[in-house]
């Protein structure tokens, strides 16, 4: 470890998900800041490269790990990541996923063979083994991202802002969706606000957004909103510490609302502007808010 300096230590991220869901996007996002990235990496020669990037003072470096790997190696992966905690090694496992009808979608576009098909396995069941066969990895992941619903731009910029960024302070992403679309597969607290007055219902406020001036005065007049908005920032204010003190780099908090376009954006706004100030690093995005992002291009 001759030439590792305490004060810069190695930047190592492990993208790992399954097939489909934007890892070798993830991976070119990445290298593309600056990382020396390595495709379909084998697991048994994760901790050897390593050792290597530390003793040639390698500042960045990022690797795919996935099914393409048998799966006895990929069950040793804890192991491996375990040995990997070290005060050198600034580690992120961050695991890609989107939901399983996505991701037949993608292949059926594309063409390609997912490395779990046979003779005797379809590509929807391919899919879904292809979950159990990651489990190891995806217990270890520090992050999760749900690319369901993200276009190659947005994915990219997810992984520039999220994983390549420096990450000293908790990074809370504050997410709103609409539920008819689903459930962030990555959220790690969903707080559900359909049960607040909803603006679709009146004629003025129908085609705007929980972003207009006049959809945020008309909620922050309701006081079932205002008591929402607060029961969830104090919850939040209480527990976010603890989360720190567990020394978690990543949360994810989701807001869902009928259509993901009035309520849920605005308490979720609200709420990351609330935080904006503190010592967090926070970001904010709004899954379901246009229509054409989820309807238009994803990632493969």
């Amino acid at each position: 470890m001759s030439g590792r300096d305490q004060q810069s230590p190695l930047k190592l991220v492990v993208i790992t998900g399954r097939s489909g869901s934007g890892k070798s996007t993830a991976l070119k996002a990445l290298e593309d800041v600056g990382f020396n990235c390595i495709d379909n990496l084998p697991v048994r020669l994760l901790s050897e490269l390593v050792e290597d990037a530390l003793a040639g003072a390698e500042e960045r470096l990022a690797v795919c790990i996935d099914a393409r790997n048998p799966a006895a190696d990929l069950g040793r992966f804890e192991e491996v990541a375990r040995s990997l905690r070290h005060p050198f090694i600034d580690r992120r496992i961050v695991y890609l996923d989107a939901a399983s009808p996505t991701l037949v979608k993608r292949f059926s576009e594309t063409r390609r063979r997912h490395p779990l098909t046979d003779a005797e396995t379809t590509l929807r069941e391919a899919i879904d083994q292809e979950r159990a066969v990651l489990a190891p990895l995806e217990d270890q992941a520090d992050l999760t991202i749900d690319t369901t619903a993200l276009s190659l731009l947005e994915l990219v910029n997810a992984v520039k802002t999220r994983v390549a960024g420096e990450a000293n302070a908790l990074l809370v992403l504050f997410t709103s969706f609409a539920y008819r679309s689903g459930v962030p597969v990555d959220a790690d607290f969903v707080f559900d606000a359909r049960c607040l007055p909803n603006p679709h219902y009146r004629d003025e406020l129908r085609d705007l957004t929980g972003l207009d001036d006049a959809v945020r005065e008309y909620l922050a007049g309701q006081p079932d909103v205002e008591a929402l908005y607060t029961d969830i920032y104090a919850f939040l204010e209480s527990w976010i510490p603890r989360f720190e003190a567990n020394q978690r780099r990543y949360l994810t908090v989701a807001i869902g609302c009928t259509g993901g376009r009035h309520r849920s954006v605005y308490v979720a706004d609200r709420l990351a502007a609330h935080f904006q100030d503190s010592r967090l690093t926070v970001l904010v995005r709004h899954r379901d808010l246009d229509e054409a992002i989820t309807d238009g291009n994803t990632t493969s």
